[in-house]
């Protein structure tokens, strides 16, 4: 049969109409896209392209009291990845190139550059600037470092329970930068930019910023060297002795500032992850203790106020004594002697100081142990801090009142006990101990911290018998002779205090506290120092032995580098054997 061709007319006519049909669909399309959903899909767009960069706010300098930096905040980078530029083919390059040089772990920074529709991931904070430029020395695709600060302690370890340290997300972790992080930090900032597919900042697109507030610093009422010199003495004792820990503190008893804070063992804040959690926070103000015989001195302060008592009052003293169901000793057995109450404070009788105690009632005890600052903060600002423990009197058993008066069954940390020194020392006026001077602005400026609270504990007659009377424990007589400075007179108190054994709630097995708290010059006061040893394990775990010699050192490089002369004065005659 011939073949006959179709008309070409209809052929056209069909083939235009296909392609008509096809482009009123894409225009339908273009209509929607163009008018009826182009906000929806101009958001969108636009949230591809928008990026909100944080603004790192400068923190706040730590200084001590003389300017000198303790913690500072230098230059640093972000290193932050687009995982979008990064094909998949080129992952395992960026990791192998960006973990080593950051430290980073390569599964995280897989994980991280593998983000999925993501255009900004943060890798890394705080990255030294050498290190931030051997990442972008290497031209990785979709890799690239952002300015911001990083922390850091130039002194390593020094005052570190005390200064603390920020963690890696920027936080204060411990110490006066975790208690002050919010004056410390500032208020960080924000930009909100606009990134272009490839990846640059596209200038004439949107631009919202909020800027930084820098952060307020902090200047100490510590001494640089003078915390050195106590920190080296402590740590070198704590080796010697085998102690669990040791604290030295230094303080002004005329305005209630500390000059020194030093604990053993202590870390360095730049490697805090490298030391044991329990190093982070300072045991002077976390670790509570019965302080032993250094707690006499509140009796003595009771008995003389309150009790009819004198330096010169006689007690007959055996080496122990019964009280109800129990039995009281000296801390070594002695023929029965006669002595005046400030013999009974030199030798550290517990059994005479129990008898001078009987001369008060339990609750005026409780009550002059709480207006020295037994059984509250002292609120310095630290964290951590304990108030120890302090029973009232309805709560006390039948024998309690005993080893009480003698520093046992009560339990303070190593702050409030300085502070029961420095209100003798002070004429009976208790200052708050006090840490922050103040406060410094980003163009330098300084404000003032309020003034420390002030409050009469007991009498200035009172004050001074107690510091003639502490004196005698510093002599040949006393339980103190190794606290002696040669040309200054020099007062304090030896504590030997047993430790509860959680193991039994008993204080068998469970070692010793071993103190000593003294002020000098003795008739005019300028400096306290007190030294607390946690356990010690080699050689005397008495105060006078074990404690005393840090005292002195300290002491003696706290009175030459303050400039105090000696007053040049005649010590009084401390009679403390009663004679006929």
């Amino acid at each position: 049969m011939p073949f006959r061709r179709r008309d070409p007319i209809k052929r056209l006519n069909t083939g235009l109409l296909a392609v008509a049909f096809v482009l009123s669909l894409f225009a339908g399309r273009l209509v929607q896209l163009q008018t009826i959903e182009s906000a929806s899909y101009t958001e969108r767009a636009k949230r591809q392209r928008l990026h909100t960069i944080d603004l790192p706010a400068v923190r706040g300098e730590i200084t001590d009291a003389q300017g000198n930096p303790l913690a500072m905040t230098v230059e640093a980078r972000a290193v932050f990845a687009d995982p979008l530029m990064i094909e998949p083919e080129d992952r395992q390059k960026v990791v192998s190139k960006v973990a080593p040089i950051l430290g980073l772990d390569p599964a995280h920074v897989m994980k991280v550059i593998s983000t999925p529709g993501s255009r900004f991931e943060y890798l890394a904070h705080g990255v030294r600037p050498d290190r931030a430029r051997l990442i972008t020395a290497e031209k990785l695709p979709g890799i690239g470092t952002l300015p911001e600060y990083r922390r850091e302690y130039p002194n390593d370890d020094l005052a570190a329970g005390v200064i603390g340290f920020v963690n890696a997300e920027g936080e204060g972790g411990a110490g006066l930068e975790f208690s002050m992080n919010k004056q410390l930090a500032g208020r960080p900032g924000w930009q909100r930019v606009e990134i272009s597919p490839e990846g640059q900042h596209i200038p004439m697109g949107e631009d919202q910023k909020r800027p930084p507030v820098p952060g307020r610093g902090l200047r100490l009422t510590l001494l640089r060297d003078l915390q050195y010199k106590a920190q080296e003495a402590i740590e070198k004792r704590v080796e010697e002795t085998g102690a669990r820990n040791g604290s030295v503190i230094v303080m002004d008893p005329r305005n209630g500032q500390l000059l020194a804070l030093a604990s053993a063992p202590g870390y360095d804040p730049n490697e805090y992850a490298r030391a044991p959690q329990k190093n982070w926070d300072s045991p002077i103000v976390r670790e509570a203790f019965e302080p032993g015989s250094t707690n006499k001195v509140i009796t003595a302060a009771a008995v003389l106020e309150k009790g009819g008592v004198t330096p010169d009052t006689v007690f007959t003293v055996p080496d122990h004594i019964r009280r109800y169901d129990r039995v009281f000793r000296d801390s070594h057995p002695h023929p029965t002697q006669r002595l005046t109450f400030a013999g009974v404070l030199a030798t550290s009788s517990n059994v005479g100081t129990i008898l001078a105690s009987e001369r008060v009632s339990a609750q005026t005890l409780y009550q002059f142990l709480r207006a020295f600052g037994f059984g509250e903060k002292t609120g310095v600002g630290l964290p951590g801090e304990t108030p120890g423990q302090l029973k009232p009197p309805s709560q006390w058993s039948g024998t309690d009142r005993y080893p009480i008066s003698f520093g046992q069954t009560v339990s303070v940390n190593a702050l409030q006990m300085a502070s029961v020194y420095a209100t003798i020392a002070n004429g009976g006026v208790r200052v708050a101990p006090n840490l922050i001077l103040g406060s410094t602005g980003e163009d330098g400026s300084f404000t003032p911290a309020p003034p420390p609270e002030r409050r009469q504990v007991i009498s200035a007659e009172t004050a001074r018998q107690l510091r003639d009377m502490l004196e005698g424990v510093t002599s040949k007589e006393g339980t103190a002779p190794k606290a002696r400075i040669k040309g200054y007179r020099v007062a304090g108190k030896t504590g030997t205090a047993e430790i509860v054994n959680p193991a039994c709630g008993c204080y068998r097995g469970g070692g010793y506290t071993a103190s000593f708290a003294g002020f000098a010059p003795a008739d005019d006061p300028q400096l306290v120092v007190l030294v607390v040893l946690q356990n010690p394990r080699r050689g005397s775990h008495y105060g006078g032995d074990a404690a005393a010699p840090v005292f002195k050192d300290v002491m003696s490089f706290a009175l030459q580098t303050r400039k105090i002369p000696p007053t040049g004065s005649k010590a009084p005659t401390v009679k403390i054997y009663a004679r006929g």
